[in-house]
């Protein structure tokens, strides 16, 4: 039997901004959304008191105040930084790992440790939380769609004290059955919907199901999650995730934008950050797409399009993707509208050292080893002293057109001047 573990990293964001703020440890804690919209994770403290996933924040301010309910705006650079440090301590403990979002990672133990699971989960969770202070719910199972139904046990089951596991175990089918169908790892919404309706409510009624049944109306990939619920592994670990095919960057702004000049901005700043992700993952675009959108909310005229362009030759050069993207923006661009969001999306990408050549880059007369070093020059700048150390004229500098993030805490991690201070 193999032994799958999922390590989930407990209401992930809130406990973010709890590490630096000891002192709302106990108090109900919200984070919000981009432009400060609704809530998208919350605290066991104000899951007591009611405050639902998706709250819009506007709507509850009242109730935030009224009950001392502390509130952030997203912190990613925060988030992005605390789970590369989970991620690393994990590292430490299995090189077996696959890190499935920001705040879960599989990862898989030898056969021999099946006795051994309590002690480990103990270990994962006592490790990760000295090194990071992010606490973890650590499940185990015969397969991943079995582990992560067991970090559900983990996280909602207080006598399993964050540690549980399905592996060897008799009373498989009670445990299931107290798993909606609609929590089953895989099964989406539409799905779920027509399960129920069929009178598929648990996870023991879908592992059940017919092998014909399921693959006929959930294709292979139904069929598999029920044969991983029976102890059949079909989904290894992605040890090694391939590359994206595309890569967007968009946000909304923090008020409505009607100048040529703000929206340019915008995009170049956007370009910059996806243009940073190119890099990260060795790889070139051959196409630039930039979009721009109204508010469909309002009654005000609405207004939305996109442009895309061409490169004669893939590249990983900012600059050259910027101007691109401000080309795109100008032929779609109309006045007397209030805009609500653009953003860009690099296509066409392909590997930076494992690709077909262009003929065109046999008569270029550029210098492509001085752009290369440039870029290597502003990624490291970045990264070593925080983002935008180093940007680009085009991309603004007060940026009126910013996401809202009244409550958002500082980047304690990342930025040298917002580290924490003792004394």
């Amino acid at each position: 039997m193999r032994i799958f573990g999922l390590v989930d990293c407990n209401n992930f964001y809130v406990s973010c901004e709890r590490l630096f703020r000891p002192e709302i440890r106990n108090s109900p804690v919200v984070v919000l959304s981009n432009n400060d919209g609704c809530v998208i994770a919350r605290s066991q403290e104000a899951k007591a008191i009611g405050i639902p996933m998706g709250a819009p924040a506007y709507k509850y301010n009242n109730f935030f105040l009224h009950n001392s309910v502390q509130v952030f705006s997203s912190n990613y650079a925060l988030y992005g930084d605390l789970s590369q440090r989970v991620t690393a301590t994990l590292a430490t403990i299995t090189p077996d790992l696959e890190v499935y979002s920001i705040d879960e990672s599989f990862l898989e133990l030898p056969p021999c440790m099946l006795k051994e699971l309590p002690s480990i989960g103990q270990e994962i969770r006592a490790r990760i939380f000295k090194w990071t202070g992010i606490p973890v719910s650590v499940g185990f199972g015969s397969t991943k769609t079995l582990a992560k139904a067991a970090s559900r046990f983990a996280k909602r089951y207080p006598p399993a004290e964050g540690i549980f596991s399905l592996c060897g175990r008799n009373d498989m089918d009670r445990l299931l059955e107290k798993i909606p169908v609609t929590d089953i790892w895989g099964i989406g919404r539409r799905h779920g919907k027509r399960l129920i309706a069929r009178g598929v409510s648990t996870a023991r009624a879908f592992r059940d199901l017919p092998n014909l049944w399921l693959k006929k109306n959930m294709s292979v990939t139904g069929l598999h999650t029920a044969l991983e619920l029976r102890g059949t592994p079909c989904f290894e670990l992605d040890n090694s995730p391939q590359p994206k095919k595309t890569i967007s960057s968009s946000r909304s702004f923090g008020c409505p934008v009607s100048t040529l000049t703000d929206l340019e901005e915008s995009v170049a700043a956007y370009v910059a950050r996806a243009a940073e992700k190119l890099r990260e993952q060795q790889s070139l675009t051959g196409g630039v797409m930039a979009y721009l959108t109204t508010n469909r909310f309002n009654n005000l005229p609405q207004y939305s399009n996109s442009a895309t362009r061409l490169l004669p030759i893939a590249t990983d050069y900012t600059p050259e993707l910027i101007n691109a993207a401000t080309r795109c923006i100008r032929s779609i661009y109309k006045e007397g509208y209030r805009y609500k969001k653009t953003g860009v999306i690099l296509l066409d990408l392909c590997g930076k050292y494992n690709r077909q050549c262009n003929l065109l880059e046999l008569e270029r007369t550029d210098n492509p080893g001085k752009k290369e070093r440039v870029m290597k020059l502003l990624d490291s700048a970045n990264n070593r002293f925080g983002r935008q150390t180093l940007s680009y004229a085009s991309e603004g500098i007060k940026q009126p057109w910013q996401m809202n993030r009244k409550f958002k805490s500082p980047a304690y991690t990342t930025c040298w001047d917002e580290l924490p201070k003792i004394g």
